[in-house]
């Protein structure tokens, strides 16, 4: 990638930092924009946090160019600090009861495989865990094999959209379609996929769908997004009762106290909180667009694409799926058998290289993230570094875990 694009990005430059999917990088202008709003908060707190004066206005400002941006109506989307939030939201507000089933994969993130846990605690349902084997290389195996799940007891399906663990980007539009004609509730974990790939919420189609905007978007941290379907907002509550409550919240249709959807004032207003992240949203959409972002995301997916045919050259491991089905930016490679702390901290403390390396399900996997500040020098690094260690890395069953 460019070294100007590499001078956009706060991050360290003496790091090699090959892990953006976890917690995502902001570029500078887009930063600057973020506090920017903050300043504004601190010069005059009143005025700003006023719903009808300050706050109100600029929510829905952000709220429609995310909403251009994923194929969705204001309406439908309201923003929550991360996609866990989002999720738990949808999760808790289900009616469930014993008998009840949860259909979900064995690919998900491993702090929403504790939300349902607890979900299903607290109700009585089950969880159902779809294996779902790699090499994933057919989207109608995969279709198959959750459909074959499905029973009359299926109330709810629970798809990551791109996988945290794996990197695969599940061919998830059919199973929403199926999920609706049998009546089941669709929930979807899109915390890896805004500005990842190119989202129409609309036509997906899912029940709902939480995504982070931090990752791949590029804005602050603490900026993320709960999309609900009009049809389905009334049966949701928030995690927290304040300003935007009203007692008729479960009237379809119903404005909420700020004027907004009910659903959106419901979750949107909630006390004091500093809404920076959620308002620079708009400055990081105009940096993607600016900057040709798409564009930019192609080089990466060739650039992470290429390591990981190197590290299999390197370690005789297959890929964890075909092309097609592997997160653009995002790769999961397996390496042989080690310490994955031992190796993660050596590549920090060593070569200043910053990547997940963790073990998933009898698999230990360097997790790469490829971002437009990222370079082939860079990836020659990381080879070399892995080829340097693997050689000297002795198998246990410490296990570190992706974000």
């Amino acid at each position: 990638m460019s070294t100007n694009l590499s001078q956009q990005f706060l991050l360290d430059p003496e790091v090699v930092f090959l892990n953006h999917g976890s917690f995502g990088a902001c570029p500078r202008p887009v930063f600057d924009d973020y506090q920017r709003w903050q300043l504004e908060l601190e010069r005059q707190p009143v005025a700003f946090l006023d719903s009808r004066r300050g706050l109100g206005p600029n929510l829905q400002v952000a709220r429609e160019a995310l909403a251009k941006e994923l194929g969705a109506s204001p309406d439908d989307i309201a923003q929550v600090s991360n996609a866990t939030t989002g999720l738990n939201i949808v999760a808790r507000s289900l009616e469930l009861q014993p008998g009840d089933e949860i259909l979900t994969t064995n690919h998900e993130y491993s702090a929403l495989e504790k939300t349902w846990a607890f979900v299903a605690r607290k109700t009585g349902a089950s969880i159902v865990v779809v294996d779902i084997g790699l090499p994933l290389v057919s989207a109608d195996a995969f279709h198959d094999t959750v459909v074959g799940a499905m029973t009359d007891r299926t109330r709810v399906l629970f798809l990551s959209h791109i996988t945290s663990p794996t990197a695969l980007l599940f061919p998830i539009e059919g199973l929403i379609v199926e999920a609706r004609r049998r009546g089941i509730i669709s929930v979807i974990d899109g915390a890896h996929t805004p500005g990842h790939i190119r989202l129409d919420l609309d036509a997906l189609g899912a029940d709902f769908y939480s995504g982070n905007c931090h990752k791949w978007l590029m804005s602050p941290k603490g900026s993320a997004f709960l999309h609900a379907r009009p049809e389905r907002q009334a049966t949701l509550d928030p995690l927290v009762i304040s300003h935007g409550w009203t007692a008729d919240n479960k009237l379809a249709g119903v404005r909420g106290p700020f004027g907004n959807s009910a659903f959106v004032d419901e979750i949107e207003m909630q006390g004091t909180r500093d809404p920076a992240p959620w308002l620079a949203v708009p400055a990081a959409i105009a940096f993607r667009r600016d900057h040709d972002w798409w564009k930019v995301g192609a080089e990466c997916q060739r650039l992470a694409q290429e390591t990981a045919a190197r590290m299999r050259e390197l370690t005789g491991l297959p890929a964890l799926s075909t092309p097609e089905f592997c997160a653009p930016q995002m790769v999961a490679m397996p390496i042989p058998p080690c310490d994955p702390v031992a190796v993660h901290d050596t590549l920090v403390d060593r070569y200043n290289i910053e990547i997940p390396v963790f073990e998933w399900q009898g698999h230990t996997i360097a997790r790469l993230s490829c971002q437009g500040y990222n370079t082939r020098a860079q990836m020659d690094l990381l080879i070399g570094a892995l080829s340097d260690l693997l050689a000297l890395a002795q198998p246990t069953k410490r296990r570190a875990t992706p974000d």
